[in-house]
């Protein structure tokens, strides 16, 4: 990381991105070009493996699932707090207030129905602050999405108040 100034490392304040983020950008392997693919998310975080996992959910064919199937190698990315800063008369002084997380990986399609409940859950626990009812049926109508994150980091800019 370039900026070690803005580096974030304590576990608990890149947890508090993860569950402020509502869309995790999904990079995929697509021949000669990156496919990005902007998603709603769930996840779980691992202390004793220092490893996040990720669901997310979507139709039960398609583009996305393809590259998974080709190539289950992905980068994720996801940020939150982002506001544009003022730079007034100094065009280089322009920028924006951000924390992120961005992170390399594998994907999956989550088979196993009790996962997939498990993984829709979570979903809808980050996406509404809510516990839902999921029953198979639910969690068979949808493809579920499975990222497991070993290698991440973080990285926030802040302005100080005064």
């Amino acid at each position: 990381m370039r900026r070690k100034d803005r580096e974030i490392t304590d576990i608990d304040k890149i947890l508090k991105i993860a569950s402020d983020c509502k869309f995790l950008h999904m990079a995929l392997f697509d021949g000669e070009y990156p496919y990005i693919v902007p998603l709603h998310y769930g996840y779980s975080y691992d202390e004793n493996e220092s490893t996040f996992t990720f669901y997310m959910h979507g139709a039960k064919e398609g583009h996305k699932l393809d590259l998974i199937k080709e190539n289950h190698n992905v980068c994720i990315e996801m940020e939150t707090d982002v506001e544009p800063v003022s730079g007034g008369d100094v065009p280089c002084k322009y920028g924006s207030t951000y924390a992120s997380i961005i992170g390399r990986g594998t994907a999956e399609l989550v088979e196993d129905v009790n996962e997939k409940i498990h993984g829709l859950n979570l979903l809808m626990l980050n996406q509404t602050g809510r516990r839902f009812e999921m029953d198979e049926k639910m969690a068979a109508a949808v493809a579920v999405i499975k990222v497991t994150i070993k290698d991440f980091s973080a990285k926030a800019r802040v302005l100080n108040s005064k």
